[in-house]
């Protein structure tokens, strides 16, 4: 192969997780080209509620470790929230005692508490996450990588060996179903609806007694209310009922929710897998290949950790 293209890397997917991923390649003196199917600002990652917290991901050990890598990237981006979107905010994890983090996260969160009895009213911990406005920080991102000589392509992939570069990282989230193949990948659904804030500053995550869902993000402009986690449901549309169903759980919360107008509705496919997968494998004639998908809705949350493991993986630019 010439050598003129040996650092070559293709990245497939633009995104939280694609865009990571060849911010940190690029940095790292590789040429990279991502190739995304539509413009990040359309992306699943778009839609997320974006609060920095390992949900529902797996391996447990890896995902904290990519985790708190990520909460130290944050932390530093958090220091111009206007031009990257991210934002240190304070919230109740509810349904979450103090003794659960204490052996992975407690030293990195300061102020991590047990909720009092006015911030919530049942087990819970107050602390201060990272709270991402994904409208700032793909395009941000996506800027980013070019200033480190990265190239974004649109462009529809059938099969990762389309993709023409001595390196290949496949970052297709929900695509991955096909173009792997892998059948383990599987959609959680998840509705949002997005209000007029009415002065609220904090977050809030809960979870019923049943298992339902109420959460709000404060983004600049807005309040984002969740939510919904529907496995191996594929429907885009939101639906009118459940949008109701998500406005009501938080009002029960937080009662001047109840009368916010309404500004928007989002649904997203969360690329779930039994566990993520990151590893370094080869394309059938031989080239490298790097898997880094399955993240369901904690892609925000590993997107740093992951990225700089996959770039491990991808190689070093042989200068």
């Amino acid at each position: 192969m010439d050598s003129d293209v040996r650092d070559d890397v293709v990245v497939v997917g633009g995104g939280v997780i694609g865009l990571t991923t060849a911010v940190v390649l690029a940095e790292r003196g590789h040429r990279v080209r991502l190739w995304t199917r539509e413009p990040v600002e359309r992306t699943t990652s778009a839609v997320a509620g974006a609060l920095w917290w390992p949900y529902r991901i797996r391996p447990v050990g890896s995902a904290r470790a990519w985790a708190l890598r990520s909460l130290t990237v944050y932390e530093e981006l958090a220091g111009r929230p206007e031009v990257t979107g991210v934002r240190m905010v304070e919230g109740v994890l509810g349904e979450t005692a103090l003794d659960e983090v204490a052996g992975w996260a407690a030293a990195r969160l300061p102020g991590l508490r047990a909720a009092t009895a006015d911030e919530y009213s049942g087990a819970g911990l107050w602390t201060r996450l990272p709270l991402v406005d994904m409208s700032v920080h793909l395009p941000w991102l996506r800027e980013r990588l070019r200033a480190a000589g990265g190239v974004v392509e649109e462009r529809t992939v059938t099969a990762l060996a389309e993709a023409d570069a001595p390196v290949v990282v496949n970052c297709t989230g929900l695509g991955a179903r096909t173009l792997v193949p892998d059948p383990s990948v599987r959609p959680v659904r998840g509705q949002l609806v997005v209000v007029e804030n009415p002065g609220i500053r904090t977050w809030l995550v809960s979870t019923a007694a049943d298992g339902t869902m109420a959460y709000f993000f404060p983004q600049p402009g807005r309040l984002v209310l969740g939510g919904t986690a529907e496995d191996d449901v594929w429907t885009p549309e939101p639906d009118p009922a459940e949008a109701e169903a998500i406005v009501r759980r938080c009002a029960a919360l937080r009662p001047e929710i109840a009368g916010a107008r309404v500004l928007e509705h989002r649904v997203g496919l969360r690329p779930a897998r039994p566990a993520v997968r990151l590893e370094r494998t080869s394309l059938p004639d031989g080239r490298v290949l790097v898997h880094n998908y399955g993240h369901g809705g904690a892609g925000v949350t590993v997107a740093w950790g992951c990225a700089e493991e996959a770039a491990g993986l991808a190689g070093a630019p042989s200068g």
